[in-house]
């Protein structure tokens, strides 16, 4: 009697796909706008390239960065509810401080074993961190957009001011996150297509 063929599951399925580009794109488009806001009034000694910057100038900038704001916000309340519904978040347990210094010392090596599917301690910490500091960008965008009305967000900043200091740091967190994102693909790209097509693995 012949073995049963093993099954192949999808590595990652449509939602995810579908999410994961829908977040690529909005958070690409609010980080050139916001670069643009900031150069309106900036916080530190310096200003962004027009090359790097969305909508030319403040009011187009804030435009396209109310926008784009819905999309990240409303994408990113799906995933929350998808990935607890469907048991994603499972992949990002368990995590700890000993498994995250010991794959990041294997990353480091270039020595860090990658199972399609599979997030190692590092990527683990890494995503993690940066749907909080999504979260941390929306309420504190929040505060600043609306500083009466949403008085309560501006409070829990320390105030409009501080609340444009916790806004810049959290979105440079996520550019950070989006830096690293691109360079770990392009050392091992084989992760891009399943990404594209759901790939497919045995299980």
């Amino acid at each position: 009697m012949q073995n049963p063929a093993p099954k192949r599951r999808v590595i990652h399925p449509w939602p995810l796909r579908l999410m994961h580009w829908l977040n690529a794109f909005a958070i690409i488009m609010m980080i050139g706008s916001g670069w643009q806001i900031y150069d309106a009034s900036p916080l530190f000694g310096f200003t962004f390239p027009p090359l790097v910057t969305i909508g030319a100038w403040l009011g187009a900038a804030i435009a396209w960065h109310l926008a784009f704001m819905w999309l990240l916000a409303i994408n990113g309340l799906i995933y929350v509810i998808w990935t607890l519904a469907s048991g994603h978040y499972r992949k990002f347990f368990p995590l700890s401080l000993s498994g995250v210094w010991r794959d990041l010392r294997a990353a480091l090596r270039f020595d860090l074993k990658h199972d399609r599917g599979v997030y190692n301690a590092v990527q683990k910490l890494l995503y993690l961190g940066v749907l909080f500091a999504g979260l941390v960008v929306v309420l504190s965008g929040l505060a600043i957009w609306k500083p009466v009305q949403l008085w309560f967000f501006c409070n829990l900043f320390g105030g409009y001011f501080t609340a444009r200091y916790v806004h810049f740091f959290a979105m440079s967190a996520i550019a950070a996150f989006f830096a690293i994102h691109l360079i770990l693909v392009a050392l091992v790209p084989r992760t891009l297509p399943p990404m594209i097509t759901g790939g497919r693995q045995e299980s």
